[in-house]
């Protein structure tokens, strides 16, 4: 029965963290693992995809040239559109976020790396980044004016006992379902590609057919959700920059 049993393999196995170097700093468990591999992997990929792009600046650019102005372009654009051009100082930050976050979506779609964004502790520790982040500069430009964020414009007065705790609540839990979105959909995806992926191996030759084809069509709707999160946790990345630089204007 045991033998039976070590023969299967568990869709959630893909999502465990594995130390690859054992490291600790007094007492606290700092060891590089996959999770942390994928990230650097990520990152060596965005500078040299964006040095070897721009190494040459052609008037007439080449074609990796122009997906990587086509990138830039599109976060500035959506960073105009939601702040305005004062807003354009938040863009590095903002081009950062979207081109980590999808780099390491697109890494995780590769058969055996490990899908960093499908945990919710980095999904979570980049949205509480945003949160602060958007925290600070709002008191930082408005002071204590920023608690007007609270107080809907044109509410009745009485209703006010009502309409500023839930203000303050969908404010505080901003960092979770910011965290939430990204992590759910990311593990969702990849744990339905696993379940087929093993209907495909254990099915005889002729019950291949079907689970094969929906790993296809599916894999190009994980590539499709994988651009569409990193662009959603972006957009609202703005959203939140934008409340904190003009509040209700």
């Amino acid at each position: 029965m045991a033998a039976e049993g070590a023969g299967h393999h568990s869709p959630m196995e893909q999502f465990e963290i594995k130390k690859i170097v054992d490291l600790d700093l007094l007492g606290h468990d700092i060891s590089f693992t996959n999770s942390s591999l994928m990230m650097v992997v990520a990152f060596v990929i965005i500078v040299g995809f964006l040095l070897f792009a721009m190494r040459g600046r052609l008037l007439v650019p080449s074609r990796i040239q122009s997906v990587a102005e086509l990138v830039y372009e599109y976060v500035a654009g959506m960073v105009k559109e939601n702040l305005g051009e004062d807003g354009m100082k938040f863009f590095p930050w903002v081009f950062s976020i979207f081109i980590f976050i999808l780099v390491l979506n697109f890494v995780g779609l590769i058969p055996g790396n490990f899908t960093v964004t499908s945990h919710i502790i980095v999904t979570f520790a980049l949205a509480a980044m945003v949160w602060l982040v958007a925290t600070f500069i709002g008191f930082w430009k408005h002071g204590f004016g920023y608690l007007r964020l609270f107080v809907p414009s044109g509410v009745p007065l009485w209703l006010m006992p009502v309409i500023v705790p839930i203000e303050l609540i969908s404010y505080l839990i901003r960092p979770i379902s910011h965290s939430v979105r990204l992590f759910a959909n990311m593990m969702a995806g990849h744990t339905m590609l696993e379940v087929f992926a093993g209907f495909a191996v254990m099915l005889p030759w002729w019950g291949k057919i079907a689970p094969a084809g929906f790993m296809v069509a599916f894999t190009g709707l994980e590539l499709l959700v994988a651009f569409l999160q990193a662009l959603i946790f972006t957009v609202l990345t703005c959203i939140y920059l934008n409340d904190a630089v003009h509040m209700h204007h």
